[in-house]
């Protein structure tokens, strides 16, 4: 293995959770954004109920002022027809009673109506009070779990990028800059070959490039995938059992020895 491989695959994994470390102080912040808007909505949600409720009240108060209105003019009819003379009167105050009592049937059941979906409204109003309750408390929860996870990131991030600028400088210029390089566009710029297999794009290696890859001999190339174009490297601790005839120590094992 090129000297420098082994100290490109610390680099990696620094580089990868540093990404990961930033990614998540990125999304942290926009998740609770979203908890907030969903919030926002549910409480929203909530009032549409409570105005319809209020609606069907001032309605139904109306309703009783109308049915009342009704029985005060019957009442009143009734004692006019009593005084009345001519057949014509009376025909015309029963016909006054008629359409008033008509019109106290009809906003009596408007107003049982009314009284129904009142309740259908309440019951959604209960489901409401829950729903806000309940985002309430999960936006309260994730604000606290973020704010403490963002404070350790950033103390972990500090961490991790003293470690890769401790480390970059000790890697060759040449395998630095080709390891930038590809990266900056993959993303990352090694992955481990196992099984004649890349394992970033799972792309088989060619048996004479595998064999070359896996030649200990061979210290001062570096090799990278024909597919994806990354760096590859060959962990002998990792390879299939039937290719082990003695035990040999991981990469990552030597890394940490070493360290």
């Amino acid at each position: 293995m090129h000297p420098d491989l082994e100290k490109l695959i610390v680099l990696q994994g620094l580089d990868v959770e540093a990404k990961r470390l930033r990614d998540e102080m990125t999304a942290l912040p926009k998740r609770v954004a979203e908890l907030e808007a969903k919030a926002k909505a549910i409480e929203g949600q909530r009032a549409v109920v409570l105005d319809l409720i209020a609606k069907e009240e001032v309605l139904r108060r109306r309703q009783e002022s109308d049915v009342k209105d009704h029985q005060a003019k019957i009442t009143r009819v009734r004692k006019q027809m009593d005084m009345a003379t001519t057949t014509a009167q009376v025909t015309a105050f029963e016909h006054e009673i008629g359409f008033a009592e008509a019109e106290v049937s009809r906003l009596e059941d408007a107003e049982l109506a009314s009284m129904e979906r009142s309740e259908t409204l309440e019951a959604q109003k209960t489901v409401a009070d829950e729903a806000v309750e309940d985002a309430a408390k999960t936006l309260e929860r994730e604000q606290v779990r973020a704010t403490e996870t963002i404070a350790k990131d950033k103390t972990a991030l500090v961490e991790v990028d003293q470690r890769r600028q401790a480390l970059r400088p000790q890697i060759g210029e040449s395998s630095l800059s080709i390891y930038d390089r590809i990266a900056k566009g993959k993303g990352t710029g090694l992955a481990e070959a196992l099984n004649q297999k890349c394992m970033a794009c799972q792309m088989m290696l060619r048996p004479q490039r595998w064999n070359d890859l896996r030649d200990r001999s061979n210290e001062d190339d570096m090799m990278t995938c024909e597919s994806c174009g990354r760096l590859l490297y060959y962990d002998p601790a990792r390879d299939s059992p039937q290719r082990k005839t003695v035990p040999v120590e991981s990469i990552a094992a030597s890394i940490v020895r070493s360290l």
